[in-house]
Order: C-alpha cells, then structure tokens, then sequence
C-alpha cells in the first residue's frame, strides 16, 4: 500500500516548495498560465514549479519570462484532456497528457501539490486513481473558498461536486477535513462547523440529516471542530461558522447560484454607474469604495477548489482563470503544501471513532519530504 508522506521543513539550506502545473487544461491556454507563474514565483521566493505539457508550445513562452529561469522546470507531455474528455475516457487513455503527469508528480514526490485548471471530473478520477483514498475515507470532497463576514474573510464549503450523494458518515469525514483545511488554510485553531439544512430547528431536515447532526455532535471534540448545529443557506457568506458541510449535489448548486448572483451584481453595478453624466460624475467620486470593494468580491482570489481526502493535495483551479487566479490557485496550494494540510486531514481522521480507523494511518519511518526540500534531505 502507498505510504503517507510527511512534509516537514528540515534544518541547513532554506526549504524549497515545489508544485506541479498542468498547462494545457484551461480555457485561456498556456501562456496565461505561465503569466500567473511569473505571478506566483515574484511572491515566493521559495516557490518552484514542475510545469506539465506541450514542449514545442511552451518553451517559447518560458523563454520570455527571464523571471522564471532557474525556478520552473518543463516536462514534456504531449496529450490534452479537453473539457468534453469523459473520465472514463481519460482513464483508458489519458497516460500521456498534462494532466495525468502533473498528478503523478505529486505521487512520486517530486511535488508537494498539483494545480490544473482542466476538466474537473477528469482531473478527480485522475487524482483518486493515481494518488488514492486516505485510509477510512469513502468519498473524496471538493471544497472551496466562499467570501463571508468572518475575519478572515472566507469561509470553507464542502462537498461543492465531487459526488452528489453523502450518507451520515461522509458528512462526518467532510466536518473533519474541512475542519483540517480551515485550520491549515485559514490558521483557525478550532473551526466551527454547521451542518447545511432548510432551518436551524433539530426537527427540519432528512432522517439522514437528523442522523449526521448528531454524529458530528458526538465527535466534535475528537474530530478538532465546534460544531454549530445546523445552518441555512443565508449562513454561507455569514459569520456564525467558519465551514459548511453538505452533500456535492447541494453544495454545487449553492456555488453555481454564488457565482451567478456576483456575476449579476457587478453587471448591474456597471449599468447603474453608466446610465448618465451624473452617473459617471458618481462613479468617478466613489472610484476608490469601488475598488475596495471589487478587491473583496474579487473570485479569482478564492479561485481553487481543493481535493481534500486524498494521499496529496490537488487544487482545481477554474477552467477560465486569468493570470491572477492561476496565481491564487498555486499560492494556494504553496500554502496548504507548507502547513501539511494532507497529514493534518490523516490526524484527524485517526482521532474519531466514526471514521472506522482500527490502526495507525502512517507507520514509524514513513518517507519524507514530498515535493519539500531542505539542503540536507534533498
């Protein structure tokens, strides 16, 4: 069986970061991706990339970044996983693309995390099937980032489409990695977490609802997390907990219905701003409330779905990112590569009854350093 690996940062030389890019899943093609490596590795200065795809049409790209010399090494893989690729197709035939290369550097341990902006569906039968399930996990999640009122200005939501059904148990295994992800990604020492329904009342809900309310209440304490009860759809972008739990299929529809509402808020905004002169003269005096508040409501800066119950951390990033949000998407996955996020999930994991642990997840002398290298272990 694949073995757990640990990242921790050793002493001697200063630690290097390294993440794997696919380059040709998005939309926009290559070159914006590597506009938003040049992006990322002028904020790291430890930051390395392993960049997946065609040679012939990204040398010449790499080549005008002077920035990048030195920090982004390029691995030929001629095959493209399209967005109409079925998962099924891509399984039989897909061992040649981007996709497929850039998950399995993090299955080598030559990185520490994957990013790809491609098919989603490809990209999770690709990840499970190349990397594995945890131990005691039944179903992978994706989470995402949503803007909320919280301090820290996002909250955690999951199952956001990996799989549209979850029993009670899977909403208990997404409570303890969402749990693990809030505290890795957003340093919440003990998130709180609420469980989605159609109203705070214990009587509302499915059995099923009823049943995996009380389970996350009984494990909470040994899951790391407070749990909330349940919460309503209103409580997404709200202050009163800091992860929402719920099944792929619920979870999708509230992220499709988010995105669409931005999308028509800031069209509207534009509309109302430049409908006259006295319009314009208004938006010329709030210009700099506008831009603030653009910063804040700005998606690319949540831009990344996480895969969370897998042997390595693999963040989706969407189809249709510019340069920014493939710079989001990596620094993202820089950062839940540095604080551990996958060993954080396993501890976890390893702590509740529930999860059907009967042994250790990682045994003494497990390999380290996955896609983290220090001067003495490199």
């Amino acid at each position: 069986m694949q073995s757990l690996n640990t990242s921790p940062v050793t002493s001697g030389a200063a630690a290097r970061i390294t993440i794997s890019v696919d380059a040709m899943g998005g939309d926009k093609g290559p070159a914006v991706v590597v506009a938003g490596l040049v992006d990322s590795i002028r904020q790291r200065p430890d930051l390395d990339i392993l960049l997946h795809g065609d040679q012939a049409l990204l040398q010449p790209l790499l080549e005008r970044e002077p920035g990048l010399k030195g920090r982004v090494t390029l691995r030929h893989a001629p095959g493209v996983v399209t967005m109409e690729d079925k998962p099924a197709q891509v399984m039989r035939h897909g061992q040649d693309t981007s996709m497929w290369a850039t998950i399995d550097s993090v299955r080598d341990g030559a990185a520490a995390a994957a990013v790809s902006c491609g098919n989603t569906g490809a990209l999770m039968a690709v990840s499970m099937i190349r990397l594995r399930k945890l131990p005691g996990i039944n179903r992978p999640a994706i989470a995402c980032l949503w803007p909320s009122r919280n301090p820290g200005e996002f909250n955690v939501m999951l199952d956001v489409g990996a799989d549209v059904k979850a029993d009670p148990s899977d909403l208990l295994q997404y409570a303890v990695m969402g749990s693990a992800y809030a505290a890795n990604g957003l340093s919440i020492a003990r998130p709180r977490v609420g469980l989605l329904n159609v109203g705070t009342e214990e009587h509302k809900g499915r059995a099923e609802l009823k049943e995996a309310n009380e389970l996350l209440a009984r494990e909470a304490d040994r899951g790391g997390f407070q749990h909330m009860g349940f919460v309503e759809g209103s409580d997404i972008p709200g202050a009163s907990v800091d992860v929402i739990v719920t099944d792929g299929f619920t979870g999708n529809v509230a992220l499709k219905t988010g995105e669409g509402t931005a999308r028509l808020v800031a069209e509207r905004l534009k509309e109302s701003f430049t409908s006259g002169l006295l319009a314009k003269i208004g938006a010329l005096l709030a210009l700099p409330a506008l831009k603030r508040f653009q910063k804040r409501i700005d998606p690319r800066r949540a831009n990344g779905g996480v895969f969370l119950g897998l042997r390595g951390t693999v963040v989706k990033s969407h189809g249709g990112s510019d340069a920014t949000g493939i710079a989001a998407a990596i620094g993202l996955a820089y950062q839940l590569a540095l604080s551990g996020l996958t060993e954080g999930i396993a501890a976890r994991l390893a702590s509740i009854a529930a999860a059907g642990q009967d042994a250790p997840l990682m045994a003494p002398g497990d390999s380290a350093g996955a896609g983290i290298k220090g001067g003495s272990t490199e």
